[in-house]
């Protein structure tokens, strides 16, 4: 589990094809490794590794098929920039948002622009992933937790403060860019339970629907 709070950016030092699936060897730079041990996890650009040797200035992970499916890192090169960040602890304080380390898809940097010192940018969602991005919700791009500030179909709209865009490696998207995207998972979980129920009408007391939501007052009727 992380949070969204990007801890350093590190560099792709190799990445190898073993047997069908990939191995990386990330240098994590000024990422603090000494209480990681191996098996531990650490997020990269969002995605969930698992540290299977310690070399002493980062790690190596192997990056499975499924992975691969719905990241960008078959297309890794040595030298490029990740962002990353260690499991959380109990005692880290929370300053992003609940992050799990599956990607959901790729998303696509529609556009950038300079707005005083800030960044502003557009970036497309899969249709089948958008629905769980909401104006002022929470969405995960590169592991980094970040609020999208107006949603228009399938496009949301990112504002990247000075200070996000020094720690991580947004500073240096530009149109066309692939990216990792995670939706919020209680905006996952909750359409899980709505349609569960929905289509098991027989058990209507059994869980959450539109109809209990709308009693409680979470939904405006208009």
């Amino acid at each position: 589990m992380f949070t969204g709070i990007i801890e350093a950016v590190g560099t792709i030092a190799a990445a190898e094809q073993v047997q069908g699936d990939l191995r990386l060897y990330i240098r994590t730079g000024e990422l603090d490794l000494s209480d990681v041990k191996l098996g531990d996890s650490i997020a990269v650009n969002g995605v969930c590794l698992t540290a299977v040797d310690l070399p002493g200035d980062g790690f190596w992970a192997d990056v499975s098929r499924e992975s691969l499916a719905h990241t960008r890192f078959p297309a890794l090169v040595a030298g490029e920039r990740v962002n990353l960040e260690k499991a959380m602890l109990p005692t880290t304080r929370f300053g992003g948002h609940i992050v799990t380390g599956h990607v959901d898809g790729l998303g696509n940097v529609v556009s950038r622009e300079e707005d005083a010192r800030s960044i502003r940018f557009k970036i497309s969602a899969p249709k089948n992933i958008a629905r769980y991005i909401a104006a002022k919700g929470s969405i995960t791009v590169d592991g980094v937790s970040l609020t999208a500030n107006a949603v228009d179909d399938h496009i949301f709209d990112l504002n990247i403060v000075p200070h996000t865009a020094q720690e991580t490696i947004i500073a240096g998207y530009q149109a066309g860019r692939k990216v990792h995207l995670e939706v919020d998972i209680i905006a996952r979980y909750m359409e899980r339970l709505i349609s569960y129920n929905e289509q098991n009408e027989t058990e209507p007391a059994a869980g959450v629907s539109m109809t209990t939501l709308a009693a409680a007052g979470f939904l405006n009727r208009r």
